[in-house]
């Protein structure tokens, strides 16, 4: 783009103007005015100029839609980045291609040595079930992931002026949050780049919090379009959680002088949003009416240092979320979204009933015709949950939420609610779905890993030592190829970002299991619920593993997080995982003559290359290892840049990225070594074997 941006004006019709929310005559009442503006007077037209970014300014008492990039990730993807992802579709049809063929030469491999010999192979037909299930959802994956062919030109627009620009209403969410961080939220939001009389904040209370009633009315005599809402919550009533709350506050704010605004942006309540994120967000709703939602993704200051839980969203806001805007199938990532009011009413509002409001909707806009965007802008700064407890239940409601969605709609095959869904959307919304059942069948295949170790069988046969060659270097091809694939399809999210995912849904696998078990597959009175993962017993005394001054203990950290988050499962696959790789080791030197055949043995019974027991095994320990020595995390304070005269406070730039730690390093050299291995063992098959 250079300094040149393009320009459209909003208001063409020299005539009209934009009621306020606010007028400047009022800024120190909480009286509203009546909004006479409608949609239709935001009519738009492209100029057919271009002026200089430098000119902006004098732009700004016009309400106009300045371009900025042609891309919206402009600062995600700098540099060749772009263009080396541009491949990452076709080394996937290549990794796939290649593994196929190498899981079928293992599957010939298998039934020609039962049809000359005569003899079982059990263990080996495990083994390649085990690989088979598990490759059933990475194919699936790298399928959804073809996607990325299809090319995203979403540009990176402003919104400027001061006098003609729509109304929003900024509803902040919350109950029983820290009230500081609550108030950093409602400053940001308070302190927007936008015209004081176009917009109202209105925090929406579910913890009816006296203390924080009284702060934000304290904070209104600074920002007098603030106002503060509480519910009514009566027993036995449902109360819909934060979909409710919503709702309340979507019917409340008509009901405020001026009437409901044109727009309707929602926050979460430590969502800290950047001054221009209204800016940003509106133009892709003024410049095409079918648009309904405007997302940004969520982003985290708080990250612990290589980031050992994988709390970030990045490979999901960063890889997946694009993906679904080039489909029209992007969800709401559930903070930091702007709404057309008009959108909302047509859907009827906030689905209630489930646990993923924000995805229940984004399905509701699409199924209705309408378009939702997901802005690829870092536009907002949360943080994560500090403790190891109240991650797995965000993860597992989450995990609940997705499958909840899907079966409400059919899986996206049909009914009214997708009825004017795009083909190319249902597919990936299809995918990721079935995708959510990802857990239970890994799980099965898991915890056959040691068993099938212990056992001290071949879990690889052949009937010729060049069919052993042949298998060992197609096992190579497959381990380039798949390292190669990674390298590229995580550029966008950044390569450590996309091993972090896959340990994640490793260790996580178990958790989500059997809160998706407990959902949809038992009844009640076998245990089902659809309650997300709960710690047994009682964690009323926090563990502050996070504060290196506060930390409990580490004997008080493991038994909370093995035993009452049941974290020995993953202690005891690991142990039976190691021990029967060392008895199979043993057995090997014991048993055979030879070091070609002591070699042979061991590649064959444990060392089969890439070695998936030791990148399982390593996997699994993350809770152990996280209860063993957590990482520590700065105050929240020393995380943000605070006003000492306004008191607004934002990310420091540097907490915004994760930093590189041991555990990173760890991984990456495990990665590096499996790799050599995997290599040497390939090289002595033209020497050796």
């Amino acid at each position: 783009m250079g300094s040149y941006a393009t320009v459209r004006n909003l208001n063409h019709h020299a005539n009209e103007s934009t009621a306020s929310l606010l007028p400047p005559s009022m800024l120190g009442s909480r009286r509203y005015s009546q909004m006479s503006l409608s949609e239709a007077s935001l009519g738009s037209y492209e100029l057919n100029e271009r002026v200089s970014t430098s000119g902006i300014d004098d732009c700004k008492h016009a309400g106009i839609i300045v371009r900025l990039h042609d891309r919206d990730d402009a600062e995600q993807w700098k540099g060749v980045k772009r263009y080396i992802n541009f491949f990452a579709p076709f080394l996937i049809l290549m990794d796939v291609a290649l593994y196929l063929g190498y899981l079928a030469f293992r599957l010939y491999c298998i039934i020609d040595l039962q049809r000359r010999t005569g003899i079982s192979a059990g263990p080996a037909w495990i083994f390649i079930g085990v690989e088979f299930l598990i490759t059933i959802p990475y194919l699936m994956n790298n399928g959804w992931a073809m996607f990325a062919l299809k090319t995203r030109n979403r540009p990176r627009l402003r919104l400027m002026g001061h006098h003609h620009v729509p109304t929003v209403d900024v509803l902040v969410t919350c109950c029983k949050e820290d009230n500081e961080v609550i108030m950093d939220t409602v400053r940001a939001a308070c302190d927007q780049d936008y015209p004081p009389d176009k917009f109202r904040v209105i925090v929406l209370d579910d913890g009816k919090s006296v203390e924080l009633e009284q702060m934000i009315l304290e904070a209104s005599k600074t920002w007098p379009n603030l106002i503060y809402m509480s519910r009514e919550k009566k027993p036995d009533v449902p109360h819909h959680f934060k979909a409710g709350n919503l709702n309340y506050g979507l019917e409340q704010i008509t009901l405020l002088p001026g009437g409901s605004a044109e727009f309707v942006g929602a926050l979460d309540a430590d969502m800290i949003p950047e001054p221009h994120w209204l800016r940003a967000l509106l133009p892709h709703l003024l410049s095409d009416r079918k648009v309904a939602m405007a997302c940004p993704p969520q982003l985290f200051y708080n990250t612990p240092r290589s980031d050992p839980l994988g709390q970030s969203l990045d490979f999901f806001v960063h890889v997946t979320e694009p993906i679904k805007d080039t489909l029209n199938a992007a969800w709401c990532t559930g903070s930091g979204y702007v709404c057309r009011r008009t959108a909302l009413d047509d859907i009827g509002g906030i689905p209630v009933g489930g646990v993923a409001e924000d995805v229940a909707t984004s399905n509701l806009f699409i199924g209705r015709g309408w378009v939702t965007a997901y802005v690829h802008e870092p536009l907002q700064f949360g943080t994560v949950p500090n403790d190891f407890s109240s991650h797995m239940k965000q993860r597992t409601r989450w995990a609940i939420g997705t499958v909840e969605n899907a079966v409400n709609v059919n899986f996206y095959l049909f009914g009214d609610k997708i009825k004017h869904m795009t083909a190319l959307a249902r597919i990936s919304s299809i995918l990721i779905g079935l995708l959510s059942f990802y857990p239970i069948i890994f799980i099965i295949s898991l915890f056959s890993i040691p068993v099938l170790l212990i056992l001290g069988r071949p879990l690889v046969v052949f009937t010729s030592e060049n069919q052993f060659r042949w298998l060992l270097r197609t096992a190579f091809a497959t381990v380039v190829s798949r390292r190669i694939m990674e390298f590229f399809l995580y550029i966008p999210a950044g390569y450590h970002t996309g091993q972090r995912f896959a340990r994640y849904q490793i260790w996580m696998a178990p958790y989500l299991a059997v809160c998706l078990i407990r959902a949809f597959v038992l009844p009640k009175w076998l245990g089902g619920s659809s309650t997300a993962f709960k710690p047994t017993g009682s964690l009323t005394s926090a563990l502050n593993e996070r504060d290196a001054d506060l930390r409990k203990g580490t004997l008080r950290r493991l038994f909370a997080i093995l035993i009452q988050c049941q974290a020995i499962f993953h202690l005891l696959f690991v142990y039976f995982a190691i021990t029967g790789a060392v008895i199979v080791t043993y057995k090997c030197f014991i048993i055979e003559r030879g070091t070609y055949k002591i070699l042979q043995c061991l590649i064959t019974h444990a060392w089969w290359p890439p070695v998936t027991w030791i990148f399982l095994a390593t996997s699994m320990w993350t809770p152990v290892a996280y209860a063993i020595n957590p990482p520590a995390v700065p105050d929240r304070e020393e995380l943000l840049n605070r006003d000492p005269v306004t008191n607004i406070a934002h990310p420091r730039d540097v907490t915004k990225k994760i930093a590189f730690g041991a555990q990173a390093f760890l991984f990456e050299f495990e990665y590096t070594m499996t790799t050599v291995y995997a290599a040497l063992c390939f090289a002595a098959t033209f020497f050796f074997f």
